[in-house]
C-alpha cells in the first residue's frame, strides 16, 4: 500500500559493489531467460535500475555468431555496467565462452548454477552443477583464470538441490570456493532446485548466507514482486543486495519505487493508466529498433501479459496484447483500454503470480 515506508528498520547499506563496479542503489535486474534483451536492460535503467544482466546464454553458442545470437547479444552504448550470464557443462567451454563475452562488451560475467529447468538438468547445466561440486569448481577456477583482471565474476546459485544435508554441505563448499577463487559477488535464490517455483523463497537462508561470509557481496533472490519486498528481504536477511527477476517482467516500476523506499520516501502510488502507456510505448520503441516495427509488436506480447497485471482489468487486457500482430492491434489496444477517459484506478501488484509461477519452466531460468 502507499504511505509505507523503508526507514522503519535500519538498512545495512544503500549502496552495492560488485567487484570494480559501484552501483548507487542496492539491486540488479536479473538474467531473464527470453525476456532480458537490451530492450529491456535499457527499459529498467531508464526507471532506475543500476545494473542489469542479459538473458542467459548456452556456453558453446556464444562463439558461432548466427543472427539469433548476435540479437541475444546486444549491448546499447547507453546501458553500461551491464553484466553477461553463461550456462554450460564443460570448463573450457565456459572459458572460451567467457572471453567472448567481455570482449564482445560486458562488464562482468555471470555463471549460472542455479537453472531449475528439466531439460538443463539432464544436460548437466545449471542447477544440476550443485550437485557435482569438483565440476561446479573447475568451471568457476576456467572462467576466472580467463578473465580475471579484466572484469568481475559472478555467481547465480539456488541454496541446493534439495533439502538433504549433503545438499547444504556441496552448497557451501562451492560458495566459498568461489570467493577463494577471487569471485566478487554471489547471488543466492532461496529456493532449492528440486523446489522450482513450488513454495516459499527461504530468507532465512540468505540471512545464513550472509553472516557466513562476511563482508563478502551476497545478493538474494525469490519472491521479490514488490518494492516493499525488495526492502524486506535487505533488512530481514542482512545481505548486500536483491536481484529482481520476475518482479521486474512488465514492471519498469519497481526500480524507482525500491528508490524511494530506500531514500525515506512513501511508496509511490501505483502508476496510473498514463504512466503504464508510456512505459509501454517505450519498450516498443526499443524492441522496435532490434526487431522493426512488426516483430516488435510480436515480440512484446509476452511482455503485454506481464504488463496487464497493472491494469485494474487485467483479464481483458491480457486477451488484447495476446492477439495483438501489428501496430494498428497495438494501437486499438491503446485506445480501448489506455486512455484516461475510461476513470478506472490503477492497480498495484501485492504478491507473486501464482498463474505465472505454474507456468514458470516455460520459459525461465533466472529462478
Amino acid at each position: 500500500m502507499t504511505g509505507e515506508r523503508a526507514d522503519k528498520i535500519p538498512m545495512i547499506s544503500r549502496q552495492l559493489t560488485i567487484g570494480n563496479i559501484a552501483l548507487d542503489a542496492p539491486m540488479v535486474q536479473a538474467a531473464l531467460s527470453g525476456y532480458s534483451d537490451v530492450a529491456m536492460r535499457m527499459l529498467a535503467r531508464e526507471y532506475g535500475c543500476p545494473y542489469t544482466l542479459n538473458e542467459v546464454v548456452l556456453d558453446r553458442l556464444v562463439g558461432q555468431g548466427g543472427k539469433r545470437m548476435k540479437r541475444m547479444l546486444i549491448i546499447d552504448d547507453r546501458e553500461h555496467p551491464v553484466g553477461g550470464q553463461l550456462m554450460g557443462s564443460e570448463p573450457d567451454q565456459f572459458a572460451e565462452a567467457a572471453d567472448d563475452m567481455v570482449c564482445h562488451g560486458y562488464d562482468a560475467v555471470d555463471i549460472n548454477f542455479g537453472c531449475p529447468v528439466k531439460k538443463v538438468l539432464g544436460r548437466c547445466r545449471g542447477g544440476f552443477l550443485l550437485s557435482d561440486p569438483p565440476t561446479a569448481k573447475a568451471i568457476i577456477r576456467a572462467v576466472y583464470d580467463a578473465v580475471a583482471g579484466r572484469v568481475p565474476v559472478t555467481l547465480k546459485m539456488r541454496r541446493g538441490m534439495d533439502d538433504t544435508p549433503e545438499s547444504e554441505r556441496n552448497f557451501f563448499e562451492i560458495l566459498d570456493a568461489a570467493f577463494a577463487m577471487g569471485c566478487s559477488a554471489v547471488t543466492v535464490h532461496g529456493r532449492t532446485v528440486q523446489q522450482r517455483y513450488v513454495g516459499p523463497s527461504r530468507w532465512a537462508f540468505l540471512a545464513r548466507v550472509k553472516q557466513h561470509v562476511g563482508d563478502r557481496t551476497i545478493l538474494g533472490s525469490g519472491d521479490l514482486f514488490t518494492a516493499m519486498d525488495c526492502v524486506r528481504m535487505l533488512n530481514e536477511t542482512g545481505i548486500d543486495g536483491v536481484s529482481i527477476a520476475r518482479g521486474a517482467i512488465g514492471n519498469p516500476f519497481i526500480f524507482r519505487e525500491v528508490r524511494a523506499l530506500l531514500a525515506g520516501r512513501p511508496l509511490p502510488d501505483p502508476p496510473t493508466l498514463e504512466k503504464q502507456r508510456q512505459a509501454i510505448t517505450r519498450h516498443i520503441e526499443l524492441l522496435s529498433s532490434i526487431h522493426g516495427e512488426v516483430g516488435a509488436v510480436l515480440m512484446f506480447r509476452k511482455f503485454g501479459v506481464r504488463y496487464s497485471e497493472l491494469h485494474p482489468l487485467n483479464k481483458e487486457v491480457k486477451t488484447a496484447f495476446l492477439a495483438m500482430k501489428t501496430p494498428d492491434d497495438l494501437r486499438e489496444v491503446f485506445n480501448a483500454w489506455y486512455t484516461q477517459d475510461n476513470g478506472l484506478p490503477p492497480v498495484i501488484r501485492r504478491s507473486r503470480p501464482e498463474a505465472l509461477i505454474a507456468a514458470g519452466a516455460s520459459w525461465d531460468c533466472e529462478q
